[in-house]
């Protein structure tokens, strides 16, 4: 991975102006041949079809019709359109419906990012230390704090909490995705590269069943619950529903609290 693959990794000044349109307004001279809108919506369909690795300026001013200058004209570099590409996908995401339980919003806002993200694999791909500084992604983020907003959590554990939630399901989310390109490169599914291997694993003395009882049992039970090695899904939303759980303990004061508190 390249430092262009970054989020918050270009010029700070531009990359700020260009994600709240400053450098939109209007100037003198010749009407502009593109909009930094046309070339984000472009570079985004590159990366969902071809993947990130295949998104450059040469690439997007190809699917354009321009010349790569023509690009530079709006976008600088590599890493600014990256961050635009980040905030414009945010953008897909929308207020959830309106509850008064905390933990079904928070639920509707992390499957809305588990859907965001299996439609656009490669944001998984790309280091996110330093988050766009765009208006969808101050939206997300407010939204995020609006459902933990005055259940009984401190500033600082309502950003640990969102920031923990984020966290899982961005992992759970990128094997998911992780799982399904496998299966699409090998063009075996789970359970076919399953029943191709075992045969060859029972041939094995070492890796006889009955010295790993535990993980022979359990195994078989989520194959067959399942009809896969692993079932993404079901690990986010069974996770997902842990955390809350958790969140809702330290909410109301129960046991297995202490500990929780975030270092000064």
């Amino acid at each position: 991975m390249t430092d262009a693959d970054h989020t918050g990794a270009g010029d700070p000044r531009r990359t700020i102006e260009l994600l709240w349109g400053v450098r939109e307004k209007p100037r003198r001279g010749p009407k502009p041949k593109l909009t930094v809108d046309e070339i984000v919506t472009a570079a985004i369909e590159i990366a969902d079809t071809e993947g990130i690795t295949s998104l450059s300026v040469r690439r997007g001013a190809e699917k354009l019709g321009v010349s790569p200058m023509t690009i530079y004209t709006y976008i600088h570099s590599r890493a600014e359109l990256l961050d635009l590409m980040m905030d414009r996908v945010h953008g897909e995401l929308t207020d959830p419906p309106a509850s008064h339980d905390w933990r079904v919003t928070m639920t509707v806002l992390a499957e809305d990012a588990w859907e965001m993200y299996h439609r656009h694999p490669w944001m998984l791909q790309l280091t996110t230390g330093r988050l766009p500084l765009g208006p969808h992604t101050f939206a997300k983020h407010e939204r995020e704090l609006k459902a933990v907003d005055a259940i009984g959590l401190t500033d600082l554990e309502m950003d640990a909490v969102v920031a923990m939630v984020n966290g899982f399901v961005q992992g759970i989310a990128r094997g998911s995705v992780e799982s399904a390109s496998l299966v699409r490169r090998s063009g075996l599914t789970d359970m076919e590269w399953w029943t191709a291997s075992a045969p060859v694993l029972a041939e094995i003395p070492e890796a006889d069943a009955g010295l790993f009882p535990l993980a022979a049992r359990i195994g078989q039970a989520a194959g067959e619950t399942h009809g896969a090695a692993s079932a993404p899904l079901h690990t986010f939303r069974f996770g997902l529903a842990r955390i809350l759980d958790g969140v809702e303990q330290l909410v109301t004061g129960g046991s297995g609290t202490s500990g929780t508190e975030l270092p000064s």
